[in-house]
């Protein structure tokens, strides 16, 4: 029975992501949980797992292409495709695969010449046309065309790079066989259903030489058909099937709803981790995944878009111009900083935190981080000290839901750092910080930066934050005005310290000083409260104890 396995919910607010490779191929045979995509989405590359095991009887997307919560990304049949068509005899599917049996035995040739892959796969002339790309998104930028006509391709391989939603990912082949014509090229813009490619598949051609060789699987190396190797090598063991019935698992958190709701959820785009259930006990309802869903549109139908700009000028007029279009990761960035910006009425207020003995500590203890893989940087000791004031000022680890009129406190501590790479600002999150010591929040932030910069961080690594961190020090400056990271409601900036005369018990000495901005969401927090909050931080860089004494 056929398995239909679409794309499981992404984490909050992200609806679709780009498609970088797809790891299985039509005839191979997966298990359950066996990564099947990696995916970039929210600006982080991810593996999807499957949620049952089986055998690839069809993939319905490919690289490059943008795929959406609840699409359809593989069709499998349950169990092992080659054994059931031997009616589940085990032993001379094995003989298949011995050299000294001979070709002529009727149930291994059997075995071999019942084709899975092109049984899922047409021979002939096929069309490969540009998959659903997602809610909302209707087409995406052609990056690079990763073949050319007269090459032989397998199935999954990646055809295209395509750049949409932030991202750019791989579109993967659904067919396997020989490319006859290619209809897009590097710069365009390719649409949900334009025909991408003309493919000559090469299954019936594999089909044959099955029969003929049964004993000589070198045979499926072939570049005309790259999956079955991997089909053959696996399929005699798991016979036992897992029921059709599986469908594609929720996220990792546990949450009290109903498969069906949770496919609900899925299929609209909604987190149902963000969902609040009005049943017994928390219990989550597809009316409550429907009205979560209808306040989100709403809010979002009411955020005022970057895109409405004023007309511009012919600036050409005044001498010569360049046009560049703008990617998707920086049309995203502009769309939600625009939407910060007019939402959330932003307060900013400046001091400066003596560090001079914090420095002196810090050098002088920075083996001892490098020593447990980390490095000891002002922004590790500031994750601590941030995370001790969160404690001491609850308002800042909050969001203000307006729909309903209430403040939410956060009992957890996450902090997010905000780190520069060459595809844009990221913020990872540095999880329950207030659990953990300054060294292992140094080897963590150190692992998380090098994720980040290499765009392997996933959309949950980058949610959930309590507050967020930008540290501009390494790139020099004197004070700056962050933007609030919603939902939460404050951000700390760090500009780069310098020696200053300071006036310190009737004498000016030199002291390290760094500056400090903290922007918050004035609707919640007060300026007094802001005021004390940022004190309080610098007295906490300038004496360590404070930390342990009021953290």
């Amino acid at each position: 029975m056929p398995i239909e396995f679409k794309m499981p919910d992404l984490g909050e607010n992200i609806e679709n992501g780009d498609v970088v490779s797809v790891l299985v191929s039509v005839g191979d045979h997966i298990e359950e949980d066996q990564p099947v995509l990696e995916l970039e989405t929210d600006k982080a590359v991810i593996e999807v797992p499957a949620s049952a095991g089986g055998t690839v009887t069809a993939v319905h997307v490919k690289e490059g292409e943008s795929a959406a919560v609840g699409q359809l990304l593989l069709t499998l049949e349950a169990g092992d495709g080659e054994s059931s068509e031997t009616g589940a005899a085990p032993q001379p599917e094995a003989e298949t695969v011995e050299p000294t049996k001979p070709a002529t035995a009727p149930q291994p040739e059997t075995a071999s010449a019942s084709p899975p892959p092109s049984a899922a796969q047409p021979t002939g002339s096929v069309e490969f046309k540009m998959p659903d790309l997602g809610e909302n998104v209707e087409s995406g930028d052609v990056v690079g065309v990763l073949v050319s006509v007269g090459e032989t391709i397998g199935e999954d391989q990646p055809v295209i790079e395509l750049e949409t939603d932030k991202a750019v990912i791989e579109v993967p082949s659904s067919v396997g066989g020989t490319v006859e014509a290619i209809h897009v090229e590097e710069g365009d813009n390719a649409a949900v259903g334009q025909l991408l490619l003309t493919i000559e598949t090469a299954a019936s051609a594999d089909s044959e030489s099955v029969v003929e060789k049964p004993a000589a699987p070198a045979e499926r190396l072939s570049p005309q058909a790259p999956a079955p190797p991997q089909a053959e090598s696996i399929p005699s063991p798991p016979a036992p099937a897992l029921p059709p019935t599986s469908q594609p698992s929720a996220p990792a958190t546990s949450v009290p709803a109903a498969p069906s709701v949770r496919r609900l959820a899925r299929e609209i785009g909604v987190d149902i981790t963000q969902v609040e259930g009005h049943g017994p006990g928390g219990r989550i309802s597809s009316e409550d995944v429907k009205a979560h869903s209808k306040q989100l549109h709403q809010t979002r139908a009411a955020s005022p878009s970057a895109t409405s700009a004023t007309p511009l000028p012919d600036f050409s007029q005044w001498g010569d111009i360049e046009r560049e279009s703008m990617s998707k990761v920086r049309q995203i960035t502009a769309e939600r900083l625009s939407q910060a910006w007019s939402t959330i009425p932003m307060v900013t207020q400046f001091d400066k935190a003596d560090v001079s003995d914090l420095e002196a500590w810090r050098k002088e203890h920075g083996k001892r981080a490098e020593a447990a893989g980390g490095k000891l940087t002002p922004t590790a000791i500031l994750i601590k000290v941030l995370g001790a004031a969160l404690k001491v000022f609850p308002q800042f680890n909050a969001s203000i839901d307006m729909a309903s009129n209430e403040i939410i406190y956060k009992k957890y501590c996450h902090i997010g750092i905000a780190v520069d790479t060459p595809h844009g600002l990221m913020v990872p999150v540095v999880r329950d910080v207030d659990q953990k010591n300054i060294i292992e929040l140094s080897v963590e932030l150190s692992d998380m930066a090098q994720k980040t910069r290499d765009r392997k961080i996933t959309p949950a690594d980058m949610q959930g934050g309590s507050m967020t961190i930008s540290n501009v020090g390494v790139m020099g400056g004197t004070a700056f005005t962050p933007i609030v990271n919603p939902p939460e409601v404050a951000i700390l900036g760090v500009a780069r310290s310098s020696v200053e005369a300071t006036y310190v018990d009737g004498h000016f000495q030199p002291r390290t000083m760094m500056p400090l901005s903290l922007s918050y969401d004035h609707r919640l927090i007060d300026g007094a409260d802001g005021a004390r909050f940022l004190r309080w931080i610098c007295d906490a860089l300038n004496n360590p104890f404070v930390v342990l004494l009021e953290g």
